[in-house]
């Protein structure tokens, strides 16, 4: 609701929330619906301004060799600036001016964007090192600030597949993550950051084929258990306590399984 009033009041978000729960899907969605040109720019720290607006090179033209200005990925109607705070304020400004003005400028030349012209910029909260925060001024340019959370549980089954074993999968992942409802005291103790929704639909993903792979036409609860690690050991951020005490990833995960492994959820799919 809150992307949609922006968007009609033609002003610009910004969207925090973890990786993993769709967030591009969301905007892209949206574009969709309105049928606005959509352009994703991924913001790195080696993304310079000519990346986004454009840049001129020298081309072969009826009239000879001249500079043509090569229009850049901002030149659309809905722009999603994918982790902005990961590229230099230089870069970050050259999107900024452009939300601002509604055009560009190349070698002195003005080049008007095209309207409607919406920017949705996510930021990443995790991972901090060596982002480059907005200024207070810049953010000010944002009309709201949207903050994405995890899903509640029945939700996230949806999302993920509704069907034997989802849910059991859906827990795994959301038992990772510290701080929330019904989170296990070593994970709270122990991990910084946890997986998104993403990790479940992936359990379940996996799941599937590796019961083909065996020969099997339905999913078993070993199948999650044994993809458990692969899914989740990059999708989980131990903290300073967990390296000094020797505590590893696979060892979090372990314990998630036997913590998770005695739920209901999994006594009723058996």
């Amino acid at each position: 609701e809150e992307l949609l009033i922006a968007l009609v009041s033609g002003g610009h978000c910004l969207i925090t929330g973890a990786p993993g729960l769709a967030k591009t899907l969301l905007v892209k969605s949206i574009a969709q619906i309105f049928h606005l040109k959509f352009q994703r720019i991924q913001f790195t720290p080696d993304l310079m301004p000519a990346d986004i607006t454009g840049t001129e090179i020298l081309q072969e033209t009826p009239e000879g060799r001249q500079m043509v200005f090569v229009k850049g990925p901002i030149f659309a109607n809905m722009i999603l600036a994918d982790e902005i705070n990961r590229t230099p304020p230089k870069t970050q400004a050259a999107l900024l001016e452009a939300m601002q003005e509604h055009q560009v400028t190349a070698a002195g030349v003005r080049h008007v964007l095209p309207e409607p012209f919406f920017v949705l910029a996510t930021q990443n909260p995790i991972e901090m090192e060596g982002t480059y925060l907005l200024p207070e001024a810049q953010l000010d340019r944002f009309m709201f600030n949207v903050v994405i959370d995890y899903l509640p549980e029945d939700d996230e089954v949806a999302v993920v597949i509704a069907e034997d074993l989802v849910r059991y999968a859906v827990r795994l992942a959301a038992g990772s993550r510290p701080h929330q409802d019904g989170a296990a005291d070593f994970i709270n103790e122990w991990v910084s950051w946890g997986a998104g929704t993403r990790a479940g639909q992936y359990l379940v993903l996996g799941a599937k084929a590796r019961a083909l792979l065996r020969g099997r036409a339905h999913v078993t609860p070993e199948d999650i258990q044994t993809l458990a690690y692969p899914v989740l050991r990059h999708r989980i951020l131990i903290n300073y306590r967990a390296e000094a005490e020797g505590v590893t990833v696979g060892n979090i995960v372990q314990r998630l399984l036997e913590a998770v492994k005695g739920s209901n959820v999994l006594t009723a799919a058996r």
